[in-house]
């Protein structure tokens, strides 16, 4: 069986309480196997002789209350290949913990957090581990930047020394997926791909653009001349057939929210009840003329 080569992070923000994993592998799909996470349970990354049944079974055991020592204990005393396993996890509480096996090819290894674990084997040595730690501690923003930037760091300190396929970053969020009934807030996988944890920072701006309401003090009201340009964009789009006057009456604002549409600018556009628009979809619009 091929051994998942991996450098992965599990984490949790103490800001708001989101958990997730962040991965990179030379393995196809490595997000089909590595990462799990539940809001309000914990994350599993598992990956070496990767035993996929650690994830369902470790967010089990945390949603049940068992801190992240303790579920790594129960899984392991459960499995007669634990030496060649590798595991992460973090708690609902923030508390991290981490196993390398014995028989875990070289370099191996793990660095346990203040609320992270960070975890990787076939690796270019010990110093990916701690520039992953480092990076991640030290980086802003939401969890996912923050676990994204650790894995580029990762990778610029030699990664997995196979080389580089795959990589996943899966966040989960109390009612934070689309739609607001389930967590499963950021689910993004670069599934084959040379240069994959560029190709999913690509991903998660996209994410951040069609997914993530705007900032509401960054929203500009619709003057006549934005109105202008609107009407006339619309128009080259074949959505608004009616004169560029700046007047933003009924035929524009439904002309505009039929492009947003089949853009999927809906939530970027929101804000239309108030005459109120988010610059994005601005230069959005003027990039796609």
């Amino acid at each position: 069986m091929p051994v998942v080569a991996t450098f992965s992070i599990v984490a949790r923000d103490p800001r708001n309480g989101d958990l997730g994993v962040a991965v990179q592998s030379k393995f196809l799909a490595v997000g089909a196997v590595v990462p799990w996470a539940q809001a309000g349970a914990g994350a599993v990354a598992t990956q070496a002789l990767a035993n996929i049944r650690f994830g369902p079974d470790g967010l089990a055991l945390m949603a049940a209350g068992r801190s992240a020592s303790e579920t790594l204990a129960e899984l392991l005393a459960g499995d007669p290949d634990a030496e060649q396993r590798q595991v992460g996890l973090v708690d609902a509480a923030g508390r991290a913990a981490a196993h390398t096996g014995a028989s875990c090819m070289h370099w191996a290894g793990h660095r346990v957090g203040e609320g992270y674990a960070v975890q990787g084997n076939i690796l270019a040595g010990a110093r990916v581990v701690e520039a992953m730690a480092t990076t991640f501690e030290q980086a802003e923003g939401e969890l996912a930047e923050r676990m994204l930037a650790a894995l580029a760091a990762g990778q610029a300190a030699g990664g997995d020394r196979r080389g580089r396929q795959s990589a996943a970053l899966y966040v989960a969020r109390a009612g934070g997926a689309y739609g607001g009934n389930h967590d499963r807030y950021v689910d993004l996988r670069v599934d084959d791909h040379p240069e994959p944890i560029g190709e999913l920072a690509r991903l998660i701006g996209l994410h951040r653009f069609y997914l993530t309401p705007p900032d509401l003090a960054t929203l500009v009201p619709i003057t006549p001349a934005i109105a202008s340009e609107l009407q006339t964009m619309l128009a080259e789009a074949g959505y608004y057939s009616g004169p560029a006057d700046g007047q933003f009456e009924a035929l524009t604002r439904s002309a505009l929210e039929s492009y947003g549409g089949v853009e999927n600018l809906e939530v970027r556009l929101a804000s239309l009840d108030h005459d109120l628009i988010d610059p994005q979809v601005l230069a959005f619009m003027r990039r796609k003329r």
